[in-house]
């Protein structure tokens, strides 16, 4: 037992000469003392730290998108409400028993060559195909009864209509005396209206059950509609009068 507390105590004096050292010196006849202390232990050595990778990139777990929602059910765009309020019947055809107007003061000339002029070429397609019609191989009638005379008396025109009822019930704006690129675009057609529509036919005799009898003729014209506001053209079919003829009732001519 008092080997071992030699051995420690010895230990502890060792341990503390390490820690403080002395020293004295004289420098003229003055006693210096100086003492220095150093640690115990020197302080340990720290490596770096390993090197530690950067984090391994993680991407987002993958999140499918939504289920897809379809759009919304079409609803076209409100329909073309033009500036002023469209008219059914146009003015030319109060008090007018006829279905086309020759004349008419509300008749759109200058907005019709504005428009002829932006869509040239396709109005001239148009016009083109409608614009063959040739008055000199009409059906000229005598002017006279003393050169010949019809079973039922009629009138015949070459007329140029402004506006017209086409096969639809509705009343159009038709294209003529418009002016564009150097070029007049007029459509002429030829009428033949029965005088005396329905009555018995003349210079045939009373035995027989005659009708005078309204014939009409499907025409084709190119129109303008002002409240189409991508294409104003189109070519629309029209019936007007074309002749006039004799209906003979159910009767055997005997000669």
């Amino acid at each position: 037992m008092a080997m071992r507390l030699l051995i420690s105590l010895a230990l502890v004096a060792l341990a503390s000469a390490d820690v403080t050292s002395h020293v004295s010196s004289s420098h003229g006849g003055h006693h210096t003392s100086h003492s220095s202390h150093r640690p115990h232990h020197a302080p340990a050595y720290r490596p770096a730290p390993a090197y530690q990778p950067r984090p391994a990139y993680h991407q987002p777990a993958y999140k499918p998108a939504p289920a897809y929602k379809p759009a919304p059910s079409y609803h076209p765009a409100p329909a073309y409400k033009p500036k002023h309020e469209y008219k059914a019947e146009p003015n030319c055809s109060i008090d007018n028993p006829k279905t086309w107007c020759l004349e008419d003061v509300e008749y759109p000339e200058y907005e019709i060559k504005a428009a002829v002029d932006y869509h040239f070429k396709k109005v001239w397609s148009l016009y083109a195909d409608v614009a063959d019609l040739n008055t000199e191989l009409s059906v000229e009638r005598p002017e006279t009864l003393e050169e010949e005379t019809y079973l039922c008396p009629s009138e015949t025109a070459y007329v140029k209509p402004l506006r017209a009822i086409n096969t639809e019930g509705k009343w159009r704006v038709i294209i003529n005396n418009i002016e564009a690129h150097y070029k007049t675009l007029t459509q002429t057609t030829r009428i033949e209206e029965c005088l005396t529509s329905g009555d018995a036919c003349p210079l045939v005799p009373e035995c027989y059950e005659t009708k005078c009898l309204q014939k009409n003729i499907y025409h084709r014209f190119l129109v303008y509609d002002a409240y189409d506001q991508y294409f104003p053209f189109a070519v629309e079919t029209f019936k007007l009068p074309a002749s006039c003829a004799c209906l003979l009732g159910a009767y055997t001519i005997d000669h």
